[in-house]
């Protein structure tokens, strides 16, 4: 972990373990990257987040890295990795590495025999390459931003 990252508190939580000001922080980081900075008008409370495990990264009170975790079956037959998200700020320090890691480990341990499926902004292929997932679509629009869908494959 680099010298800037040490301050971290990161947090594995289920939903009603956030509290409200966690869950207004979440909210606001992916509606701040993914609607205004991508572009992309959608809806992002889903309905999913009440059955997601939440992966999260904070600084004192700042959020600076998020994803969620849902269980094989409520999206996908397999669990899923997604709303990866790394606060502006705070780019550029590896975080999105470690929390990539941190949910895969999650996921095949708390779902061991359970494949990790993603769906992947396209031009971050490579970067979830370097974890084992594997493209498993072809690309295909959602929301305006061109994804994929990509695989890991649970150990044996």
């Amino acid at each position: 972990m680099t010298e800037e990252n040490v301050n971290l508190e990161w947090q594995t939580v289920g939903f009603d373990e956030l509290s409200i000001g966690q869950l207004y922080e979440i909210l606001k980081l992916r509606q701040e990257v993914f609607a205004v900075e991508q572009n992309s008008i959608y809806l992002d409370p889903d309905g999913l987040d009440q059955q997601a495990i939440h992966v999260s990264a904070w600084e004192g009170a700042t959020l600076v890295a998020y994803e969620r975790c849902l269980p094989p079956g409520l999206q996908e037959t397999e669990s899923t990795l997604g709303r990866i998200v790394v606060a502006p700020a705070a780019r550029g320090r590896d975080l999105g590495r470690e929390l990539v890691r941190r949910g895969i480990a999650h996921n095949l341990a708390r779902w061991p025999g359970h494949d990790i499926r993603m769906h992947a902004q396209a031009h971050l292929e490579p970067f979830y390459n370097a974890f084992d997932f594997h493209t498993d679509s072809d690309v295909y629009d959602l929301d305006g931003i061109p994804h994929l869908e990509m695989v890991l494959k649970a150990p044996a």
